[in-house]
């Protein structure tokens, strides 16, 4: 685990963390078996890694290791350092977009007593 982050992880991070993006908690540098994420958010299921020019020659490596985590439940998004540094806010957008998606299942209806509130075909309808 690294200490000391990168530019574009202190920028992300910086807009991740304290429950800033969508109410939803963000982990810095969470173990998932014996990988780190960078990022991590349970509620969403989603696995966020930042790269940099040295992940160039690892595209195996992280083709396994994204593999890996996705046959766990996860989803892994991955953005390169440019993407955080240029476009901070499209790569905050498509990271609520995944969130929103996966973390916020449409509420259900109250229940209801019976006799009370609405009928059955008028119910559906305001569904």
């Amino acid at each position: 685990m690294r200490q000391q982050l990168t530019p574009a992880e202190l920028l992300l991070w910086n807009r991740l963390r304290g429950d800033q993006q969508l109410g939803l908690r963000f982990r810095r540098q969470h173990r998932i078996g014996s990988y780190i994420a960078d990022f991590f958010c349970s509620a969403a299921n989603l696995v966020i890694e930042v790269d940099g020019d040295s992940h160039a020659d690892r595209q195996e490596y992280d083709a396994k290791r994204t593999y890996w985590i996705s046959q766990r439940g996860l989803h892994v998004v991955r953005y390169t350092n440019d993407d955080v540094l240029k476009n901070l806010d499209a790569v905050l957008e498509n990271i609520a977009s995944w969130c929103s998606d996966s973390a916020r299942p449409s509420p259900l209806p109250s229940p209801r007593k019976r006799g009370e509130g609405v009928s059955g075909a008028a119910h559906k309808e305001q569904l």
